[in-house]
């Protein structure tokens, strides 16, 4: 029997995404311009969010974001000790210093209850992130800040999330969202920012494009060609491309269709792994809406029958693609030598880092695909 190759994740793309790209390559205009303001309008509507702003990365996003706050050398950001390095290393970018707080065990997202402790009179910002989909306690967090703290949400993988009643991407002064192939909806690479902040928006959108005071498209279409923009901003270059738009517009269509399938299969993962007391689960929120990017559990050390890395080696041989849930960035070695962390600082985040296990949920998984995940985990007690 041919051994079966279940990955962690897949993209869902073809011929209406193929036939979007030959738009731009047609017209001549790849980078970007018309698809990427469709693009920008339709996330923003999608998300109730008055600006979006499409930028190369999530990771660029929140550069950009913090960069026109003004957040810079001798300012701090709070983050969780729990999440890609992305997350830290865009506050290093601005010359900024991360400060790091420990997660909750049941959400893999920030812990309110110890971010006040964390906050001084250098803290700028706080970059909550919406870890694996699931929107942060922003309501919570909110209350221990003070005013003056901007709210940065890492919503990379929480396109189409809910918290509350309100749209990830909303929640905070702004957003940065993933279009990576690994997230929801993907455009290759790519990013998203949001903000309702009309100042802040204006900012950004300079910013993007090398700080010029008029984009490209303006300039190109306007009556003037001899016009060439002033720069009074230092900025980047940040754009997305028009290619990257078409297939957003494409794949942004699909994002409910794509989140209510993984709903169904996180649920029937939840049915199905019910009974194994050595593998905890990830819940749908009481309020809102889980994003699924991902569905990552937590093997219990002191239950499972044997080590969380031979669990992953078992179901790899049997065909079935795990990963770790993501990192402890306190515990990688940039961080460990220049900030002098340990990797007890952060109980939790050092636990679930080597204790998380993502499991395939995507939208290219077939039922009998599903049907063979959960009964080679149900079989590892045997």
């Amino acid at each position: 029997m041919e051994k079966r190759t279940i990955q962690i994740a897949l993209p869902v793309t073809g011929e209406e995404e193929w036939q979007a790209v030959k738009g731009p390559i047609m017209s001549g205009w790849l980078t970007q311009g018309p698809k990427v303001s469709e693009f920008e309008k339709k996330f923003a509507r999608r998300h109730d969010a008055k600006h979006a702003l499409a930028v190369t990365s999530c990771t660029t996003g929140l550069h950009l974001t913090l960069a026109a706050m003004g957040v810079g050398p001798g300012d701090e950001v709070i983050v969780p000790a729990f999440t890609w390095i992305a997350t830290a290393n865009v506050i290093l970018y601005c010359g900024a210093t991360p400060v790091f707080v420990d997660v909750r065990r049941d959400t893999y997202n920030m812990d309110p209850a110890q971010v006040a402790a964390k906050v001084t009179d250098k803290t700028k910002a706080i970059i909550p992130v919406h870890l694996f989909g699931l929107c942060a306690d922003i309501d919570a967090i909110r209350e221990v800040i003070p005013v003056r703290v901007k709210i940065i949400e890492d919503a990379a993988c929480a396109a189409g999330a809910n918290y509350k009643g309100r749209w990830a991407g909303t929640l905070g002064d702004a957003a940065s969202f993933s279009f990576h192939p690994r997230k929801s909806v993907t455009t290759g690479e790519g990013g998203m920012v949001t903000t309702n902040d009309d100042e802040l928006a204006e900012r950004m959108n300079q910013m993007r494009n090398h700080g010029a005071t008029i984009s490209e498209e303006q300039r190109h279409h306007g009556p003037k060609p001899y016009i060439l923009p002033d720069f009074n901003l230092l900025g980047f270059n940040y754009r997305m491309t028009d290619l990257q738009g078409a297939v957003g517009i494409v794949q942004l269509s699909k994002l409910d269709a794509f989140i209510d399938e993984r709903a169904k299969w996180a649920q029937w993962y939840r049915e199905q792994l019910a009974d194994i007391e050595w593998l905890h689960l990830p819940q749908e929120p009481e309020k809102g809406r889980h994003g699924w990017q991902s569905f990552v559990t937590y093997v219990d050390p002191e239950k499972a029958p044997m080590p969380r890395n031979d669990i992953m080696e078992v179901l790899q041989e049997k065909g079935i693609s795990t990963r770790p849930g993501t990192h402890a960035v306190h515990m990688l070695n940039m961080y460990k030598e220049r900030f002098g962390i340990q990797d007890y600082n952060f109980p939790v985040a050092r636990d679930c880092c080597n204790n998380t296990m993502a499991i395939p949920l995507h939208n290219r998984i077939s039922m009998e695909d599903y049907e063979y995940i959960a009964q080679c985990i149900n079989g590892l007690d045997l």
